[in-house]
């Protein structure tokens, strides 16, 4: 089992930036896949960005491409994602997502979730 815990989620102002943290505990995250998936008001879940299991495979949505980074710390068991140029519509709860095994693309199934953390950004 892996625990994934989501932090640093805020209030900001379009055009600002916030990085987000996912610590895991239960397991090491060294043979995990690891994605932040997003889900705003009266929408489906949509993936924003996975990452492979050494951080040298990566995946974006379109709608995030050259503003969100998506890295990660095997050796701190945390998984990040840095948000720049913020705009209102990447309003949502951010979710961090792990899978087990090499498959880190978003149509692998993440099998453990997190509790999510609220992105609000003003216009």
């Amino acid at each position: 089992q892996v625990q994934l815990v989501e932090s640093g989620g805020g209030l900001v102002q379009a055009g600002d930036s916030l990085r987000p943290s996912c610590a895991a505990s239960g397991r090491t995250i060294r043979n995990f896949a690891m994605g932040w998936f997003r889900q705003a008001p009266g929408k489906e879940r949509e993936v924003v960005a996975t990452i492979n299991w050494s951080g040298g495979s990566t995946y974006y949505a379109d709608s995030v491409k050259g503003r969100f980074t998506i890295s990660r710390n095997n050796a701190k068991n945390t998984v990040y994602l840095q948000m720049n140029s913020l705009k209102p519509e990447d309003t949502a709860v951010y979710y961090c997502a792990a899978r087990f095994g090499m498959g880190y693309l978003p149509d692998s199934p993440y099998e453990y979730w997190g509790q999510g953390t609220q992105v609000t950004v003003s216009s």
